[in-house]
């Protein structure tokens, strides 16, 4: 099983912040980072979803993306961007490595360039609706699980 960390970058919403608990509660990822200017316990507003997931979920707040990614590369974890981009391979083919970190952008602009290009590779959940995207909590939590339950 791969161990997995999401990195959730500007996240402007409490409400997907505790959403974002709550699936690294129920599945199993090892660590949620909590990047720039994404809200971190203790909040009112991300427990009223958490639902006390943020006391069980290992979690750190990062506020300089920069200085995590630096971290994260000198402990040899790959960074994979979740994005809609050209190049980026679709989730249903993706063979995720033996431990990784997912980073999420924020809801309206997504991943920055600087911060795609420091990238291992990205991933993307094919769309069938006339919607370009889905919200961030939701794409994490499907990302997550496919990612989990994958065999190496």
């Amino acid at each position: 099983m791969t161990e997995l960390h999401l990195i959730a970058h500007d996240i402007r919403s409490l409400e997907n912040v505790g959403a974002l608990f709550r699936t690294c509660d129920s599945l199993g990822v090892a660590k949620l980072w909590l990047a720039g200017y994404t809200a971190a316990p203790p909040d009112p507003r991300v427990s009223k979803v958490a639902l006390g997931a943020e006391n069980t979920v290992p979690f750190e707040a990062a506020k300089d993306i920069g200085e995590l990614f630096d971290r994260l590369e000198a402990d040899k974890m790959p960074v994979y961007a979740l994005e809609l981009t050209p190049d980026a391979q679709d989730l249903a083919d993706f063979r995720p490595p033996e431990r990784m970190a997912l980073l999420l952008g924020t809801e309206r602009t997504g991943i920055p360039p600087s911060l795609l290009d420091r990238c291992a590779g990205a991933v993307k959940i094919t769309q069938k609706g006339k919607k370009e995207s889905l919200n961030v909590a939701v794409a994490a939590g499907i990302a997550a699980w496919k990612i989990l339950t994958a065999n190496h």
